[in-house]
C-alpha cells in the first residue's frame, strides 16, 4: 500500500469521501483549501484523508475514509498516523479533528492515535447537515472534538 498526496491534476475520489461526509457541498469546499491524500494498492484508491490548515500552527484531520472491503484491517490507523506524520512534516504544531457522536468505531480509532477529546458542538449536525444521520441506531447530533500536539 502506498499513500500519497493527489496532485492538482487529478480528481479526489468524491464517492470515497462522501462515505465519511455526506455533505458533497462540505466536502467540495474543505478540498478547495486543503490536502487531499490517497492509499493505493494495485492503483485502486483504497482509503483517502484531508488535512485542512485552520490556524498558524493547527491543521485538522477533516475526511478519513477507507473502502468497505478494506475496513477493520488496520487501514484507518495507519491513515490517521500518516497524516500525523505529513502535518508534522509540514510545520504544524496541533491536529484537530471532528466526528459525529455517533461515530463509535471513529471516536475509538482517534483516541488510539494519541488525540483526546477537548469539546463538544452541541446540534452541529442537525444545523449543518439537511438530512438526518444515523450511525450504530443513534442519531448523529453533536460534533465531538478531539485534539493532539504533534
Amino acid at each position: 500500500m502506498e499513500v500519497r498526496k493527489l496532485t492538482e491534476e487529478e480528481s479526489p475520489p468524491i464517492e470515497l469521501l462522501l462515505t465519511a461526509d455526506p455533505s458533497e457541498n462540505l466536502v467540495k469546499e474543505y478540498l478547495k483549501k486543503g490536502f487531499c491524500y490517497i492509499a493505493e494498492e494495485k492503483d485502486q484508491v483504497i482509503g483517502v484523508y484531508v488535512l485542512l490548515p485552520t490556524k498558524e500552527e493547527s491543521i485538522e484531520l477533516v475526511n478519513l475514509a477507507v473502502a468497505e472491503i478494506y475496513q477493520g484491517k488496520g487501514l484507518g490507523k495507519k491513515l490517521v498516523m500518516h497524516a500525523v506524520e505529513e502535518a508534522r512534516k509540514l510545520g504544524y504544531k496541533e491536529m484537530d479533528v471532528g466526528t459525529g457522536n455517533s461515530s463509535i468505531g471513529q471516536l475509538a480509532l482517534y483516541q488510539k492515535c494519541g488525540f483526546r477529546i477537548t469539546h463538544i458542538e452541541k446540534d452541529f449536525f442537525l444545523k449543518n447537515y439537511k438530512e438526518e444521520i444515523y450511525e450504530n441506531e443513534i442519531q448523529c447530533v453533536d460534533m465531538i472534538r478531539l485534539s493532539q500536539d504533534i
